[in-house]
Formats: structure tokens, sequence, C-alpha cells
């Protein structure tokens, strides 16, 4: 099916927060390899494609940038700030993952790293994802 808008549209991703049960959470964050924000920490994520489920998106998002598969994702909201994005007008479905301690990753596909940060210790974070994970810590502890 081919359509034509009139009007814009916007581009979907979706982001994860991977945390571990640890008694001193990490959280997974990759080291943007392109730009924007390139060499800057993140969540794993990516735009959603036709053919799929944000759902969908957000798991081979974070299996492509770091080797990590996810079964289980709860949604934590979606961030739609115009300027979140400076490639264009974006809007993300974020998530949150629960695993019981890191596992094994690599920065793959448009991720230089992959890693796991101490909740206390976190690096400056890309995009608007310093939102994000105070929302993700919120529905983490309430877990």
């Amino acid at each position: 099916m081919s359509y034509t808008y009139k009007y814009p549209r916007p581009a979907l991703t979706a982001d994860c927060v991977v945390i571990t049960k640890e008694s001193e959470p990490r959280v997974l964050l990759v080291q943007r390899g392109i730009e924007p924000y390139k060499g800057c920490w993140a969540f794993p994520g990516g735009f959603m494609e036709m053919d799929e489920t944000i759902e969908q998106c957000v798991v081979r998002e974070v299996e492509e940038e770091t080797g990590l598969q996810l079964s289980d994702v709860q949604q934590i909201g979606a961030y739609s700030k115009v300027d979140r994005d400076p490639r264009g007008r974006t809007v993300t479905v974020a998530f949150l993952a629960v695993i019981d301690a890191p596992l094994a990753v690599k920065g793959h596909d448009d991720a230089a790293k992959a890693e796991w940060w101490p909740l206390s210790e976190l690096p400056e974070l890309a995009f608007d994802h310093y939102d994000i994970m105070q929302d993700a810590v919120r529905v983490y502890r309430k877990l």
C-alpha cells in the first residue's frame, strides 16, 4: 500500500533501559558510534521499521546494538519534546527490562561500545535519556 499525506509525520523510535536486580543495580548503556551525539552514552534503541511493533523494535534494537536478547520489556512511556532529536521530529517509546545480573555485551551496529554502568555513577546521557532514566528508576523501584 502506498499513501501520500499532506501533513508531515514524526519518526518513531524505541529505547530500552536495562537494569540489573543486584544490590547495586547497573544499567546497560551504549556509546554512540555515529552522530548525533557521537561518543556520548545512551540507551540502546533506534527507529521502528514498517513491519514491526514498537515492542519488536526495542527487542531487535537491543540485540543489534549489544548482542543482548530480551524476552520481557515493560513500557515506561512516550517522550515527544519537539527538539529531543537534532535529526528531526522524533518520538520515542521507552521500555524497561529487568534482568538478574549483567550479561556479556558488546557494541555492534551503530554502537561503538556497550557497557554496564552503576546507577550511582552514570555518565552524561545523550538526547533526553536523563529524563527517561529518572522515570525508569521510579518504575524499577516499584517492582
